[in-house]
């Protein structure tokens, strides 16, 4: 609808607030059941460390060895089981559900009809989903990092392969670097199930789709006759951040992790704009 034939008082930019749309997204069942999901796993893998007792540890102890080892460590430990695929459903489904749920329900053509801009429609949408993507990677290691704290003590980090000791003050900011690319990693995963969620009303479809693909794109990580072809794969560098909990932080594979997810993530949800601006939404 233009300005000349618009009602009176109607403006595109007050339409379909943010904080609506937050609000409508965080009472949605999904929503509070990944959260629940996402705040009750440290604790169960707290319980289940102090049910099984101290594992004996070799030369190169892993993260699991360590995990443990205080409450650093646990909130790595953590991330580290969780990054390759509860993340990855997380962000999924915040992501893949939003646009194919209302087109589902049959409320995107009355979105549309309100008159909602298509192009403000997906931009609110994508930075909703993001914003709660971007949360629900918050909140794992931070809740890890609580409940190992109350279970295992506040110690100083060791690092897994040596096992040297690295103070809590100097192991923070690599905790913090370690959370922040896992965060960056998860935007392949974001454009892919928006851009699946714009061209369907299945949210399953669109959820299942994503996480099938990056399943797929695992499988071949491991085929190595691909040679270095496996580096362009997006989930080829999801665990670089191990390397900021090496003795010397070494920072080539973060920063190819980095600009293949950015790469990635830019035309996937490019895409998804160009797609949802072609669509006709009443079939």
């Amino acid at each position: 609808m233009s300005e000349r034939t618009a009602a009176p008082g109607y403006s595109a930019r007050r339409t379909l607030p943010l904080r609506v749309e937050i609000v409508r997204q965080f009472r949605r069942r999904r929503t509070l059941a990944m959260f629940g999901l996402l705040l009750g796993l440290p604790w169960v893998l707290a319980v289940a460390f102090m049910v099984g007792g101290e594992q004996e540890r070799d030369n190169t102890p892993s993260l699991a060895d360590m995990a443990t080892q205080g409450g650093l460590n646990f909130a790595a430990f953590t991330l580290f089981v969780s990054v390759g695929f509860l993340l990855v459903v997380a962000v999924a489904l915040f992501c893949g559900d939003t646009v194919a749920s209302e087109a589902s329900w049959s409320s995107l053509r009355y979105l549309l009809a309100a008159p909602v801009p298509r192009a403000r429609l997906l931009r609110q949408k994508l930075i909703v989903a993001l914003g709660y993507s971007a949360v629900a990677v918050l909140v794992l290691p931070l809740m890890a990092l609580l409940a190992g704290t109350l279970a295992f003590g506040w110690n100083d980090i060791r690092l897994p392969g040596t096992g040297q000791l690295v103070p809590a003050a100097d192991a923070l900011p690599r905790l913090a670097i370690v959370v922040g690319y896992a965060l960056v990693s998860q935007l392949v995963v974001a454009g892919l199930a928006f851009l699946l969620s714009v061209g369907t009303d299945s949210p399953l479809g669109a959820v299942g789709g994503a996480v099938g693909l990056v399943i797929i794109c695992n499988i071949l990580e491991a085929v190595e006759a691909l040679g270095s072809w496996r580096e362009v794969l997006p989930t080829y560098w999801n665990l670089a951040w191990m390397d900021a909990l090496a003795p010397e932080i070494t920072w080539d594979g973060m920063i190819k992790g980095v600009a293949v997810s950015l790469t990635y993530s830019v035309v996937l949800i490019a895409l998804a704009f160009r797609r949802f601006q072609r669509r006709d939404i009443v079939s």
